[in-house]
């Protein structure tokens, strides 16, 4: 029986070790992979975004340095514009929606500066936004022409030529909709068929890392952009806003220096500067309060003089609409009143005509039929 246990000991943990396994190769096969049609849509697609966004950047940096005031914050317009909406078209859950919605973004784009509203955006340099749309829409194409065959490019050509059609941009803000779904009615596809898979852990993974690369690549960038926006609608020159916030930066790290080696320090700092303030931040809320009292009794105060306004108008357009329904109802009488006495005097004219007709078709006859007779007669009774 001794040597009898260790060997019911082993079996169970082998066959529980095999269980694993097994549950392991289960939830490993469970997991169906991306088909390697959409891997190389995916790939190709996040390629072509660095040649995006260097084709927008540098057309962009090319209009501020030569454009006006207009011009240039347009130019920033366009690069945070179109840079963030092309980062939610790429990416997507599925690989076959970040190709189409991109695909329609760009031809979207393309549309915009060469005959919608952005062709005169740039003033004098709005032929180089146009020429470069053209050029990252070719260069998309030309992608996509290596992925599928002819006939289904010239498929997805066509839908995308509707969907600009139908969902043309009209603001440098592109604010638009996805085309993923009518990419769907256009194909016939259901949308329980429309994403199958995630892919695979390692597929999923990836995706994952390269979302956080482009994130961490392009949020500084915006960012800036966004501050020399501010800087240029705010009278305030870039380079100082950029020393200024660096000085920021710079006094912060001062700050948590100073905090770290001196930890005491900081909480006596901060016990005093909370007693100190007490006074101040109970001023600001009372104040806030009496503004906010102020700025309720000043809307109720409005509410009614649009409410006053309101009824006066409605009484207005309901004095408006008496006026004009009893002139038309004025105007129909006459109208009707004439009608009849025209028409009562055409009946007239017709009678007498008739009668005149009458006369002469029947009765001018009949007389002079009458008086040949007679005089027929007498010439018989008197001859000569």
């Amino acid at each position: 029986m001794k040597s009898v246990r260790p060997m019911l000991f082993a079996g169970a943990i082998a066959l529980a070790l095999s269980g694993c396994s097994l549950l392991e190769v289960k939830l490993e096969s469970g997991i169906e992979p991306l088909p390697k049609e959409q891997l190389s849509m995916r790939v190709f697609t996040r390629d072509y975004a660095s040649t995006f966004y260097a084709g927008v950047e540098q057309s962009a940096d090319a209009i501020i340095q030569q454009g006006d005031l207009a011009a240039q914050s347009n130019a920033l317009l366009w690069k945070i514009s179109a840079e963030q909406t092309l980062g939610q078209t790429i990416f997507q859950v599925s690989p076959v929606a970040a190709m189409v919605d991109t695909w329609a973004f760009t031809a979207q784009m393309q549309a915009f500066f060469d005959s919608g509203n952005g062709k005169r955006l740039f003033g004098d340099r709005s032929a180089l936004a146009a020429t470069t749309s053209a050029q990252l829409l070719g260069d998309y194409e030309r992608r996509m022409r290596g992925l599928m065959s002819r006939a289904e490019f010239e498929k997805n050509q066509q839908f995308i030529q509707q969907y600009v059609e139908q969902y043309p941009l009209f603001d440098i803000t592109f604010p638009r909709v996805s085309a993923f779904n009518d990419w769907l009615k256009f194909q016939g596809i259901g949308e329980f068929d429309a994403v199958t898979t995630f892919g695979s852990v390692p597929e999923v993974m990836t995706d994952m890392s390269d979302r956080m690369a482009m994130l961490a690549a392009q949020t500084p960038k915006i960012l800036g952009w966004k501050a020399e926006l501010f800087a240029l609608h705010s009278n305030i020159n870039s380079e100082e806003l950029q020393q200024t916030l660096q000085q920021i930066s710079t006094t912060s790290a001062k700050f948590q220096a100073l905090m770290a080696q001196s930890p005491e320090l900081m909480q006596q700092l901060a016990v005093d500067m909370r007693q100190e303030l007490t006074p101040l931040l109970t001023q600001l809320d009372a104040s806030a309060e009496r503004n906010l009292a102020q700025l309720s009794v000043e809307r109720q105060a409005l509410e009614k003089m649009v409410e006053r306004e309101r009824l006066a108008l409605e009484q207005l357009v309901a004095r408006e609409r008496q006026a004009v329904a009893s002139e038309a109802d004025a105007l129909v009488e006459r109208t009707v009143a004439q009608v009849f006495s025209e028409l009562t005097n055409t009946l007239q004219s017709l009678i007498l005509y008739l009668i005149l007709f009458l006369l002469v078709v029947f009765f001018a006859p009949l007389g002079l039929g009458v008086w040949l007779g007679k005089r027929i007669g007498l010439k018989q009774a008197n001859p000569r």
